[in-house]
């Protein structure tokens, strides 16, 4: 059967904001420590403490922003803790993760410093939970402000005299949750309180991101647009892709095909998430001002066995790419309302596109749709139509859509040519498809297409730390049908993209 795609070139829609393909490093597990974080004097290579290796991998893939410091460790974290001489910061058990020691050697200057080193936007969440507003007020003065006042002259007296730009803060994490249990109303009069001393000093705007719902509470979002929504730039959501739920995680590597379609069915499921979020954000802000940043998502598994479970460690597989690829699909199409996501999370946790062991570093499947789909980023959506069967276990009654889309369009600054990308999904387990992209209302012929395809040998195959090229992207092969029409067969389970200049 054939699959055809249509892109219409004269349906633009919105920009696909770069924020889109965001990252996000908690104080969990070996994320930072062991992840981004070696130290100084740290065999392994190393700039300034940051491995060398996991900073080369994020830079790849143009990361746009990452998210510290939690997360639920947000809301325990005192940011006055992880400041000045290493010796003299207070160490403390990591409650939420692990029951380990956390000695504070990774703060502020040293999240910052990576951001630099990433050529990234710095996107720093707040305590509430545990917190006070003076401690909120104080860190964004000690890290914005650039005139004389306590704050600045402490942090010019540990060694950064200039301050740094602060593009997004948010406001709490989960306060439905981990970050204080509390109500909506509860929390939306707390947001207003506490984000009166997020300011902005001189000419740089601090976005301010709201604690937004969990999964599918639609009441939170109405009550924090309704009472809210005019302090807020940004409203987030969280939502995981799991087997069965949260309660009854399942292996990332172990799994048949009914868990496949399970996780695919749930991973799909963020699209009716961010439609009926935004149908009650629109009630609100008709304009659309107010961002919608899907700040935690991805597959959370068990974890692999041996390791601390609190430290979440898990691998990646075929699955996951296909998860991935899903999302960002999804996150792209809703581009209007959608502005800044964040991956859950950078490194050795939950669905990481980097893995580690010492000096060893792996690639996982997620990391190479990032790499996929980095052209999409600040490009301009196109629209897209098609018809696929289902693709699932129709006995169980376990079916997702058989293909997932998006397009974009950027014309090429050196050569002055429009270059037009186009990603898709084949979430069958075992059978490839013919797929046809017709790009409707378009002027110009294709003068070259280039395809490239993530999948593996089986559903559920993994890069190691022993061989890491079991799934990496590869040469697909792309037929210019005529000027305006390429076709290629799309293996099983697999993750593609059709890159054409005109």
């Amino acid at each position: 059967m054939r699959n055809t795609i249509i892109v219409d070139v004269k349906d633009k829609k919105s920009i696909i904001n770069r924020d889109i393909y965001g990252h996000f490093s908690e104080h969990l597990g070996r994320c930072i420590y062991g992840g981004f974080w070696v130290g100084k004097d740290s065999p392994i290579p190393n700039i300034n403490g940051y491995n060398k290796a996991v900073v080369q991998a994020f830079k790849d893939i143009d990361i746009p922003n990452l998210r510290w410091p939690g997360g639920c460790f947000a809301d325990e974290y005192h940011w006055k803790d992880g400041i000045g001489p290493k010796e003299n910061r207070k160490r403390m058990i990591n409650t939420h993760w692990g029951g380990v020691v956390e000695d504070n050697s990774f703060g502020t200057h040293e999240f910052m410093g990576l951001c630099d080193e990433l050529s990234c936007k710095p996107y720093v969440c707040g305590n509430v939970g545990s917190g006070s507003v003076q401690e909120m007020d104080e860190w964004i003065e000690y890290m914005t402000f650039s005139g004389e006042s306590p704050m600045a002259n402490l942090r010019a007296a540990n060694g950064r005299k200039e301050p740094w730009k602060l593009p997004y803060f948010g406001v709490g994490n989960e306060n439905w949750g981990c970050g204080g249990n509390m109500r909506p109303e509860y929390y939306a009069d707390l947001y207003r309180r506490f984000q009166t001393y997020v300011r902005n000093y001189g000419n740089d705007k601090i976005f301010k991101i709201a604690g937004g719902p969990n999964v599918n509470d639609y009441n939170w979002t109405e009550v924090l647009m309704k009472n809210a929504g005019r302090f807020m730039d940004g409203l987030s959501l969280h939502h995981y892709t799991y087997e069965y739920g949260y309660l009854d995680k399942r292996s990332a590597t172990e799994f048949d095909e009914e868990g496949w379609y399970r996780a695919l069915r749930s991973a799909f499921y963020m699209d009716e998430l961010v439609r009926r979020h935004g149908e009650i954000m629109d009630k609100y802000d008709k304009e659309k001002r107010v961002a919608l940043v899907v700040d935690e998502w991805g597959e959370w598994c068990s974890v692999e066995p041996g390791t601390n479970p609190g430290f979440l460690y898990q691998q990646n597989s075929v699955r996951d790419a296909v998860i991935a690829g899903i999302h960002l699909n999804i996150f792209n199409n809703h581009s209007d309302r959608v502005r800044m996501a964040n991956l859950a999370q950078a490194v050795n946790v939950i669905q990481s596109p980097v893995l580690t062991e010492g000096d060893k570093i792996v690639l996982t499947p997620t990391w190479h749709v990032f790499h996929m789909y980095k052209k999409h980023q600040g490009a301009l959506l196109l629209g897209t139509s098609f018809a696929s069967a289902s693709a699932g276990l129709y006995d169980k009654n376990i079916l997702v859509p058989g293909l997932s889309v998006s397009a974009s369009e950027k014309k090429d600054e050196k050569s002055g040519k429009m270059q037009r990308l186009v990603t898709i999904v084949n979430t069958d387990t075992e059978n490839a498809k013919t797929v046809e992209i017709a790009f409707e209302n378009m002027e110009e012929n294709i003068s070259s297409a280039v395809g490239t395809v993530i999948t593996g040998e089986k559903i559920n195959s993994i890069n190691t730390f022993e061989k890491g090229d079991n799934v990496v992207e590869k040469s697909l092969h792309v037929d210019t049908v005529d000027g305006k029409t390429v076709s290629a067969i799309l293996p099983a389970h697999s993750v593609a993209s059709v890159f054409i200049e005109c």
